[in-house]
């Protein structure tokens, strides 16, 4: 059989944890940051699980990085 390509947009857009849960950063991370209160700033660096609806999609995408 032949190999499925990963998509390399989804590669760096999600984070896969040892565990199998798929991570993503949250949405306006860089735009016009220094006017952003010091607490939104922060909260825009964690990453946080996706949707369970959005799964079987990026499992799609990311063949060999998902348990």
């Amino acid at each position: 059989m032949p190999k499925i390509k990963t998509h390399k947009g989804a590669q760096h857009r999600f984070h896969i944890t040892g565990r199998g849960k798929i991570l993503r950063v949250k949405g306006p991370k860089s735009h016009l940051r220094l006017h952003k209160a010091k607490r939104t700033r922060r909260l825009f660096d964690t990453m946080v699980p996706i949707s369970p609806s959005d799964k079987a999609r990026i499992k799609k995408l990311l063949p060999y990085g998902v348990k």
